[in-house]
């Protein structure tokens, strides 16, 4: 989510280029999706050749944000989240996993790939209780996040900021930082922030040089201490920043439950 927009705040800013790989339809066919081009499954194929732990990870995102959104539901209490970098609609997204436990639940979601614009409007629907809505835009511009979101979200009470494989785009330690900062300073005390981000191994460092040889956004896998200083400031749930499969493990780990080079963790504003 690194385009930069030629009109802010509008709902067409990015054109839809079917020749050069997005991160979103790439992962969408990581997870057995068809909504992508050739592109996108060549460039998928080329990093899944030097990384093939890429296509467990891929599963393995997916399943800790069903248990990130799970938990903060049910046992926080939590009613409203803003999932950035949501991707295309797959299964278990975040309003279905809500809104199983809390009809009323409402849900805002943020990319800025034209395609995953089409395919929101037309899948992510809500309960009658609830709501959903889709906000195109760029995590580099979180004051326009925060602007659309509040026309939906109430920010007097608390929200969780979903930030599943996204932040891994920002180029700038301290550019993540500040976003992620700007981003918990909008929302009330008992607010949450859930990260999922890639870590730094052999694989997954050849298998990122790969992607942005052709890919866009790039992808910068960073090391476990400067993916927890992303949450500086927050009270870090237990069990910490750890590898995606041991946060919390339970029955939804889509048949991976080994390590895998992404790094997961929920904190909480005081």
């Amino acid at each position: 989510m690194t385009d930069q927009p030629a009109a802010p705040g509008s709902r067409a800013q990015w054109a839809l280029d079917t020749g050069v790989p997005h991160t979103a339809r790439v992962w969408n066919y990581f997870l057995g999706g068809k909504d992508n081009f050739a592109s996108d499954r060549e460039a998928g194929e080329r990093i899944a050749k030097v990384n093939p732990p890429v296509l467990e990870l891929a599963r393995a995102s997916r399943a800790f944000l069903v248990r990130a959104v799970r938990h903060l539901t049910a046992d926080v209490g939590i009613r409203q989240f803003i999932d950035i970098g949501t991707g295309l609609p797959t299964f278990n997204n975040t309003h279905e996993v809500a809104q199983r436990i809390a009809p009323e639940s409402r849900i805002v979601y943020v990319d800025n790939d034209p395609l995953v614009l089409v395919h929101a409007e037309a899948l992510l629907t809500s309960t009658e209780a609830g709501a959903t809505h889709y906000i195109e835009a760029d995590l580099h511009e979180p004051d326009t996040i925060l602007r659309e979101a509040a026309t939906v979200l109430d920010f007097d009470r608390p929200v969780a900021i979903m930030l599943i494989a996204i932040l891994h785009h920002i180029g700038d330690t301290d550019e993540a930082r500040k976003i992620v900062r700007r981003l918990v300073d909008a929302v009330p005390s008992g607010s949450h922030v859930a990260i999922a981000h890639a870590v730094h191994s052999e694989t997954m460092d050849e298998g990122a040089r790969q992607w942005n040889k052709v890919g866009r956004p790039p992808l910068i896998p960073r090391s476990p201490e400067e993916i927890e200083s992303l949450l500086d400031g927050l009270d870090v749930l237990e069990p910490g920043v750890v590898t995606t499969t041991h946060w919390r493990p339970g029955e939804v780990t889509l048949g991976v439950t080994h390590d895998v080079d992404q790094y997961a963790a929920v904190g909480r504003k005081p």
